[in-house]
């Protein structure tokens, strides 16, 4: 099958750099295009020339409703579009309600791929949502984004961002300087995120007078934290202890979000992840999300999903080696 598509306001940002927008339609829908004219020719099976139509067309729309999209916003929209037939480029751009609507302080922040959006839709409907997957998979980025948003609209009062103190496989030993100086290389990551989206300034003034506070896990404790958005980082390095202390801080009118990756543990030899034992013991919660990323999700470098592809298979083939010899086999000589 065989369509057209005029493409309104120009093919620059639609086709993004080296045509990597029109790329990911045509792998995601196996469908291929050609440019003639202003015109979009578009073949492939029938159903999906037409998802791929419409995706085109939603597009033009937008451009004719004066939206201004670069070519990320487009990659973005056209990514979740093509992995969710059920989601519009518009819902991409504004989901939820109108009484819902989100700010993000001097960004924009839109979902890149459609466990993004389920994300962002998780953390709008649930007081406690669970992310875990690979790093680059914007679990921390969007859950601080959604707690600016959160703030920003008065829904609540401030922000808690919190993270477990450990070493990621270094020794650091003792380090000079103030118990602050020392906490903040753990929790730049965040603080790196809250700069992205407020200006220095106000962020600052936030920081002073206690509306967004970032800190180690450890100050949580004897705590409630009430019309709060609270955020516990790099879950994955909580001891159990840790973490049933931090789910039991919630409040009133408060959200929590808990991210990790369960396969980067840098806790010592022989304690269990508390992340990985509460996914365990509130798994059967009503009312408390869980959302799996993927290397799919991975919105850093191309290179950053290969490399965690890859380090996933290594380490089914080490886990197959290991039963195998542990069956009687004997391991060849290296």
């Amino acid at each position: 099958m065989r369509r057209t598509v005029q493409i309104a306001g120009g093919v620059e940002s639609l086709f993004g750099t080296l045509d990597e927008n029109v790329k990911l339609l045509e792998s995601a829908l196996r469908v291929t295009t050609q440019l003639q004219d202003g015109q979009l020719a578009i073949e492939g099976e029938a159903t999906q020339v037409d998802r791929a139509v419409r995706i085109l067309d939603e597009y033009n729309q937008l451009i004719r409703e004066g939206r201004r999209l670069n070519h990320g916003d487009v990659k973005a929209m056209i990514r979740v579009a093509t992995e969710d037939p059920n989601t519009t480029l518009k819902e991409v751009l504004q989901p939820g309600a109108p009484a819902r609507a989100r700010v993000f302080g001097k960004k924009s922040v839109t979902p890149k791929s459609s466990n993004q959006k389920l994300y962002m839709e998780a953390i709008e409907k649930h007081d406690m949502t669970f992310a875990v997957g690979p790093g680059g998979s914007g679990k921390t980025y969007l859950a601080v984004a959604m707690a600016v948003s959160a703030l920003l609209t008065k829904q609540v009062d401030r922000i808690i961002l919190a993270r477990p103190a450990v070493e990621a496989g270094e020794r650091l030993g003792f380090l000079p300087g103030t118990l602050q100086q020392n906490i903040d290389p753990y929790m730049r990551p965040l603080y790196d995120a809250l700069y992205d989206m407020l200006d220095a300034d106000k962020l600052e003034r936030f920081l002073e007078k206690g509306i967004v506070e970032v800190a180690p896990l450890a100050f949580m404790r004897g705590r409630t934290l009430n019309d709060s958005f609270v955020i516990l980082d790099e879950a994955q390095n909580t001891t159990s202890e840790q973490m049933k202390m931090f789910l039991t801080r919630l409040g009133f009118n408060s959200k929590a979000v808990i991210t990790g990756d369960v396969t980067q543990i840098d806790l010592p030899t022989g304690r269990r992840s508390g992340l990985v034992e509460a996914l365990e013991v509130v798994g059967r919660i009503p009312g408390i999300a869980f959302i799996n990323f993927n290397e799919r999700d991975v919105v850093r470098h191309n290179l950053v999903q290969q490399i965690i592809k890859a380090y996933d298979e290594f380490g089914v083939g080490e886990a197959r080696r290991k039963a195998s010899f542990g069956n009687g086999k004997t391991e060849p000589a290296k």
